[in-house]
């Protein structure tokens, strides 16, 4: 599954959102953290006086020093030996991709925002980003203006949407994972929906006086998939393993299905195509990430 989880903060209370996930996934997989600080050269040269910017490179580097000794004090909230720290210059989504990228096992755990010290960087601007253009897995979670509770996250499920599709089952296998060590529920949802065209008698493909027998054939097609991969999971050991389906928008009704399923962590898949141009704005998968309160996993599909 995952060797190393790296999380990238900017020295925000709001960013530090994510640790309290970080230290439940370390201690339940059993692997390292490391911790990743970058200071944007560029934006800080905006940010200080014409007098200052003189003195830049010492400034970065006092920066450098300066996150390094913060990262050190995070740290110290984990177990010995389980995290590490750095720093470095550089455009903070691409040094947190290419850091990530040399290990294809690193899953990056992020907050959604966070603002703070002198290179000024948007940690919800880097998270999506990190989001359209990383290969790796990517665990995003929706910061508040609150500092963290270093309680253990009550995680109780994984909520896995599945459109039927080979892509998006290629979620399972780590979800089916972190079901195992982490003793968590995994629930598999189905969103499905009449076609639009349907609705128009005497243009679409159904007539509207079939429309209710119609719904009723597509949810029972979904509950039919869900309960074979359900049967699947069993077989593979999954011990928890329930199946939901919600007819409506894939977006809108698996945002509303994860709020009313309390503690839980929504694994989805994206296309597998990777970089900033290439990743398709107002998919499923970013809809659910910026509207969702629930912490999410994203895990890209091959190809």
């Amino acid at each position: 599954m995952y060797k190393k989880i790296l999380v990238p903060l900017d020295g925000s209370k709001t960013a530090e959102n994510v640790l309290p996930f970080a230290r439940y996934l370390a201690r339940n997989l059993e692997i390292p953290v490391e911790f990743l600080a970058v200071v944007d050269a560029v934006s800080m040269q905006r940010n200080v006086s014409a007098a200052e910017g003189l003195f830049l490179d010492s400034l970065v580097e006092d920066e450098i020093r300066r996150l390094g000794s913060y990262l050190k004090s995070v740290a110290k909230n984990f177990p010995a030996g389980v995290a590490r720290w750095r720093g470095e210059q550089g455009h903070p989504a691409e040094v947190i991709i290419d850091s990530a990228a040399a290990e294809k096992e690193t899953l990056i755990a992020m907050a959604t925002h966070g603002r703070s010290g002198l290179n000024r960087w948007l940690l919800g601007g880097v998270a999506e980003k990190v989001l359209r253009g990383s290969s790796n897995p990517l665990l995003l979670v929706r910061a508040s203006e609150n500092p963290p509770d270093w309680s253990m996250p009550a995680l109780k499920s994984v909520v896995v949407p599945l459109d039927g599709s080979e892509m998006a089952e290629t979620v399972l296998a780590p979800a089916e994972e972190l079901a195992k060590k982490c003793s968590l529920e995994l629930i598999l949802l189905r969103v499905y929906g009449i076609p639009y065209g349907a609705y128009s008698a005497g243009e679409g493909f159904y007539d509207a006086t079939q429309m209710e027998k119609f719904a009723a054939l597509l949810k029972d097609e979904a509950v039919e998939y869900l309960e074979r991969k359900a049967e699947e999971l069993r077989r593979r050991g999954v011990e928890n393993v329930s199946c939901a389906v919600r007819e409506g928008f894939d977006a809108d009704e698996i945002i509303s299905f994860a709020h009313d399923t309390p503690d839980n962590l929504v694994a989805m898949c994206t296309h597998g195509r990777y970089g900033v141009k290439r990743w398709v704005m107002g998919s499923v998968t970013e809809i659910v990430v910026r509207h969702s309160g629930d912490p999410v996993l994203i895990v890209r599909a091959p190809g």
